[in-house]
């Protein structure tokens, strides 16, 4: 009889929570704002990565058009940058064909003066040198940029020169001896478990991702019930279900949604990129080319994260009566996220340390730094699924809690209730 009894509350609770997600879900999927927010992103991210089969973007990529009659086909002379040199030294070691044979993409000028140089550059070349002994020269630039790497390209030509000028003085052949000092080395690699440095960026990525799901779903659940408490539409859902229905209710939805919107997002990004990757030349690998059993595990973890702290904000959302009072709330829950996402960032380069090992167990972390240790190091079978129990148990800890937070804050009305406080209540209650 008691069985039976159980049965059919379990039931009767199930059709709440069911009535609760689907309303919730209605509410994110007929949003004219969420769904074309989330295409135009996706179509956006999709249409970017398939700019180097219309654009020539070899600059970028390396790689010239695929399929494009103009394939091969040098770049014009009014594409061209143009630089400019005066040879001050005794002997003149600076040879214009030497510079045009190493730089093909750019036209070479030989000037008279310095004045005259300078002259150039302000009237359009890209840069000057002036060459005042075979081992010195001065830059002539009228902007210099942060990737500004003209010097170090005039200094090889420089070192190079000099061997020149110095075999040709010695009587000493230059090939001989650039073989000599150029010898090629072959170099096979054989890595038995992770290479670390070609998975770290998309690592980065990642982590990034989740943050931000977690940031902003996060907030948006607890205005969603705040909200309800504001306009005191709470008073009639507690009578028509269950807090627990209510606010589990919520944070699937919300699950589900953010899931929908980052999935689409990211499936577009991932697989416009695996199609044009050809054309991209594999220079955004370490970004866009994740391999599946790391997205599987971030899709595990990160949902496991997101869960944890959507209940967080769910309760914090119930414990004030005004939608402006919620950032007072939840600001030392976002200060935590936020330490623990720049601790997460800074342990990336010492994946074997000890304090990723102690993040990668914790609730709070483990959402991004196991996901990122498996990805980047080794890691035993026992680890991920203790550490996934764990989360597993935290999740379903923080929805009882945050359920009780809750039931108790629905109906509470007036200023902000402390978190010490409600907890305290809590135990009185018990």
């Amino acid at each position: 009889m008691l069985t039976a009894v159980l049965a059919a509350e379990m039931r009767l609770n199930m059709r709440k929570f069911g009535i609760v997600l689907r309303y919730e879900l209605k509410d994110y999927f007929s949003s004219k704002g969420f769904m074309f927010f989330t295409l135009f992103l996706a179509i956006l991210g999709a249409a970017a990565l398939s700019l180097p089969r219309f654009i020539d973007m070899s600059d970028f990529t390396g790689v010239q058009i695929v399929g494009n009659a103009d394939e091969g086909k040098e770049i014009s002379d009014e594409n061209k940058e143009n630089y400019g040199y005066i040879d001050l030294t005794e002997n003149g070691i600076v040879q214009q064909e030497v510079l045009q044979q190493l730089y093909p993409d750019v036209i070479w000028h030989e000037v008279g003066s310095v004045e005259e140089l300078e002259t150039y550059v302000r009237a359009g070349y890209d840069a000057g040198f002036v060459v005042t002994s075979p081992t010195e020269y001065e830059y002539v630039v009228y902007n210099k940029s942060m990737t500004d790497g003209n010097t170090q390209m005039f200094n090889q030509a420089m070192q190079l020169f000099y061997r020149m000028n110095y075999c040709a003085e010695n009587g000493l052949d230059l090939n001989e001896l650039e073989l000599v000092y150029n010898v090629p080395i072959t170099v096979n690699e054989q890595i038995l478990n992770k290479d670390t440095g070609s998975n770290y960026w998309y690592c980065y990525v990642l982590i990034i991702v989740v943050f931000m799901l977690i940031m902003f779903y996060g907030q948006m659940i607890a205005v969603s019930v705040t909200n309800e408490k504001s306009n005191r539409a709470i008073e009639v859902l507690v009578t028509s279900t269950s807090p627990n229905s209510l606010l589990f209710g919520k944070v699937i939805a919300g699950a589900i949604g953010g899931l929908f919107q980052i999935g689409v997002i990211l499936g577009f990004i991932l697989i416009s990129y695996e199609i044009n990757r050809q054309q991209w030349g594999c220079v955004l690998d370490m970004f866009l080319h994740i391999p599946a059993d790391v997205l599987l595990t971030f899709a595990v973890f990160g949902l496991g994260g997101y869960l944890f702290y959507a209940f967080c904000f769910g309760a914090m959302g119930a414990l004030v009566s005004k939608t402006e009072d919620v950032s007072k709330t939840v600001g030392g829950l976002n200060v935590i996220i936020m330490i623990v996402y720049f601790f997460a960032l800074l342990q990336l380069t010492n994946i074997e340390g000890s304090v990723i090992k102690v993040l990668s167990f914790l609730p709070i972390s483990s959402y991004s730094t196991m996901f990122a240790r498996i990805a980047m190091g080794t890691v035993a079978p026992w680890e991920i699924i203790v550490s996934l129990l764990i989360l597993i148990a935290s999740i379903f800890g923080t929805g009882v809690l945050g359920a009780k937070l809750y039931r108790m804050g629905t109906l509470r009305y007036g200023n902000p209730i402390k978190f010490s406080t409600a907890l305290k209540d809590l135990k009185k209650s018990e």
